[in-house]
Order: structure tokens, then sequence, then C-alpha cells
């Protein structure tokens, strides 16, 4: 199944998988609004030997048929001062 792959100009790394290009009859009016305007991205062949990166095929294929869309959220935000943190104590572990 070829779907239509579409990102927020909104929010970064937010991505809207669509049956149909540009039919979004299926996709709550709130969550349109959240994903500002749609920028499509690309036809993707779920059935193919290709996998998503950040999604499984296999899943993304179930909602869409279920729901009418998939939508794929950014991933969490990395805790940057824990990783600052962790780095100077293995360091210090190094030079000790």
């Amino acid at each position: 199944m070829l779907c239509a792959i579409y990102k927020s100009s909104k929010k970064e790394e937010m991505y809207l998988y669509m049956e149909k290009r540009d039919q979004f009859e299926s996709v709550p009016e709130e969550l349109l609004q959240q994903f500002g305007k749609l920028q499509f991205v690309m036809l993707f062949n779920l059935n193919g030997n290709k996998t998503l990166k950040r999604a499984d095929n296999q899943e993304v294929l179930q909602q869409i048929q279920t729901k009418g869309f998939y939508l794929q959220m950014p991933p969490p935000v990395e805790n940057l001062h824990k990783q600052f943190v962790e780095q100077n104590i293995a360091q210090q572990k190094e030079q000790s």
C-alpha cells in the first residue's frame, strides 16, 4: 500500500501518514490546526522492502486502515544536562 507522508510546518519532526494524497477527511480538525500547513514529503510503499526510520511499517498500515491516518510524533527531547554530567563523570574516571 502506498501512503502519502506530510510534515508539520509548526512542529519539527511531526509527520502525518495518509492513505491518499490530499484527502484529510479522516483527520480531526484539532489535529490539522496543530499541524499547521501540511507539507507533502513523499509517497511511501508500506508493503515494500524499505522500512521507516522511526515507525513500524505494519503499525502505520494498521492505523491508516482503522483510523484513516497515522501520526508520528517528534522524538522525546534529550536531557542535554544529564548527558553533560555523565560525560564529565566518565572523563574524571578516565583521568583517575
